[in-house]
């Protein structure tokens, strides 16, 4: 049989661990529900298992009949802060929290793969680390893995690393996605408070107005995007949050913003954090205001070894035919902290549609939506992907 038909086969199971996850959400690096689930689902397999110190992660290693090297696989496992609105018969029973993006998916497919290919470690060439992780979600769960010896749990560090996530939007069911280079961008923040002195409203003069300030920085910042920054390197900046004052003949002492950065490069990313900071402190500075301006960086840009994505693009296209493999055009403007890891091992990250069938993908609900839906349909395949990636990569050897 191959890998495909074997997940097939225990495709129910996989099912039945994802809406066990899904019923119980948990949020953050702190999964202790989760991490038992995972922990029994993995129970009785060939592999040598460890749990964080800092976070309820787990890593189990599967160490081949034959020598070789190791490659990765990855399934994040944390919820959101969101209250789920889908009506499903394993919706959340956990108010505030759902698996809103996925990861219920992720998690169960990663510990089918674990099971098929614990059934094939006599002919294994080599190692695969499993890597079920916390805290995706903005806790940089990753970059902790990392820092606990997550590349060497296996020893020698993996040749390669390969990540799946599925899509209840945009890409058609069944479908696979990536590309080569940055799939998805840097995900940074900037916090912002210019200080002034507040007073009555009918004598600005006496005063020194913060807001006239604030809303020049805004408009100055969109306009250093499309001045200062190759439209072939593209950063957006998104002012989300502005507060100033509590009436309105009353002038503050102070304005706040809050902004979302996205870049595709560190180049364009290490600009951004000196330009707009710069930026923000000249013009409080022209208005005779002070700026305090932190530039909070997140997730790095994801990016895909051009290699391996075209290793992982050819793989998919031969266990499930070239109608089911795309190559994007484009990046993606959301964040991922799996690009921790693909700073220091290449290998590829793949999108897998998970929208239900009769849905339009096009108008469906997205991913965080509290109404975002996954279709089971995906997991024997999504589960039989991360198996075969790590067997054909393992028989490349290093």
């Amino acid at each position: 049989m191959t890998i495909r038909d074997d997940a097939v086969r225990i495709a129910d199971e996989i099912a039945e661990l994802r809406h066990d996850i899904h019923r119980e959400p948990e949020i953050g690096l702190d999964l202790p529900k989760t991490q038992r689930k995972v922990l029994a689902a993995l129970d009785g397999l060939p592999l040598e298992i460890g749990t964080g110190r800092a976070l309820s992660s787990v890593t189990a290693v599967l160490r081949g009949g034959k020598p070789g090297p190791a490659v990765l696989l990855r399934g994040d496992m944390d919820a959101l802060p969101v209250t789920e609105a889908t009506g499903l018969p394993y919706a959340s029973v956990i108010g505030g929290a759902m698996h809103a993006c996925g990861h219920d998916l992720h998690t169960a497919m990663l510990a089918g793969a674990a099971r098929l290919l614990s059934d094939r470690r006599a002919d294994l060439p080599g190692s695969v680390i499993f890597m079920f992780q916390p805290g995706e979600e903005g806790w940089h769960g990753a970059r902790y893995m990392i820092e606990e010896g997550l590349l060497e749990a296996a020893g020698d560090r993996p040749v390669g690393a390969y990540g799946l996530h599925v899509s209840s939007y945009e890409i058609p069911c069944g479908t696979f996605s990536t590309r080569p280079g940055p799939l998805l961008a840097a995900t940074d923040q900037i916090e912002v408070t210019v200080r002034g002195r507040g007073g009555h409203a009918s004598v600005p003069f006496l005063n020194a107005d913060p807001v006239p300030a604030v809303c020049e920085i805004v408009t100055a910042l969109q306009t250093m995007v499309t001045r200062r920054f190759d439209v072939f390197d593209p950063v957006v900046i998104t002012v989300g949050s502005l507060h100033a004052g509590t009436a309105n003949n009353v002038i503050p002492d102070t304005a706040t913003f809050s902004a979302t950065v996205r870049s595709f490069s560190a180049q364009a990313r290490s600009r951004l954090e000196a330009e707009t900071v710069r930026l923000i402190r000249d013009i409080a500075h022209g208005h005779g205001l002070a700026a305090d301006a932190e530039y909070v960086r997140g997730y790095p840009v994801t990016v895909n070894d051009a290699d391996e994505a075209a290793f992982a693009t050819a793989v998919v296209s031969d266990m499930f035919g070239a109608d089911r493999a795309r190559t994007r055009a484009f990046p993606l403007t959301g964040g991922e902290d799996f690009s921790y890891v693909l700073e220091q091992v290449p290998g590829a990250f793949v999108l897998l549609g998970a929208c239900p069938p009769g849905t339009d993908p096009k108008t469906a609900p997205s991913n965080h939506s509290a109404a975002a839906a996954f279709d089971d349909s995906v997991l024997a395949d999504g589960t039989a992907l991360y198996a075969e990636l790590a067997l054909r990569r393992l028989a490349r050897g290093a």
